[in-house]
């Protein structure tokens, strides 16, 4: 199905060049001189190497059908990821790298959508907030409130993102899935 590169969104399976490209984050960038163009990062399905691809407004792309399924994962077995469809309970592997570094958000029986095409898995999403454990960061200050700077910390899951000053070591806390930006305390 062709679709102008205006329209492309996360999470889209696009045929470029004769391979299968998963969408992963898009940015549109308006030059002081010229016309809007489309930065596009997504990974081949195939491989999961990444790569950059710009277009032109204008132009158009070729986006593939894929089919949608609520699954839920289960576990790691080696290099792969076990997810079972939450309709039919089969169960079915996905390669780690095609994930990335998205994989270590992934926790036990945690709800995902994941994506087909001819019934291949090809991208999986994730919730857009997740909770996590503060493994490490520097001591609290007693009586601090929120001010406009941050504190590196650790997760347990080991990304590392900023947050406020007035969260420690062992609090959980809910972790944006997009960007491993800290949102707020977990309730």
């Amino acid at each position: 199905m062709k679709a102008q590169a205006n329209q492309i969104r996360p999470g889209w399976v696009l045929d470029h060049n004769g391979k299968q490209y998963s969408v992963t984050k898009i940015d549109i960038i308006q030059p002081g001189k010229g016309g809007a163009f489309i930065q596009v990062e997504m990974r081949d399905v195939s491989n999961g190497v990444k790569t950059q691809q710009r277009w032109r407004t204008a132009d158009t792309v070729e986006k593939l059908m894929s089919e949608e399924f609520d699954c839920t994962y289960l576990y790691k077995e080696g290099s792969n990821l076990i997810f079972m469809n939450s309709e039919t309970y089969d169960q079915f592997e996905v390669p780690a790298e095609l994930m990335g570094d998205a994989a270590l958000y992934l926790q036990d029986n945690m709800g995902v959508q994941v994506n087909f095409i001819e019934g291949k898995p090809i991208s999986v999403t994730l919730p857009p907030q997740v909770i996590l454990e503060v493994k490490e960061t520097e001591p609290s200050i007693k009586n601090q409130t929120a001010t406009t700077s941050y504190k590196p910390c650790v997760l347990e899951n080991g990304i590392k993102t900023s947050i406020p000053p007035f969260v420690s070591a062992g609090e959980k806390i809910v972790v944006s899935t997009v960007d491993n930006s800290y949102v707020e305390r977990a309730k």
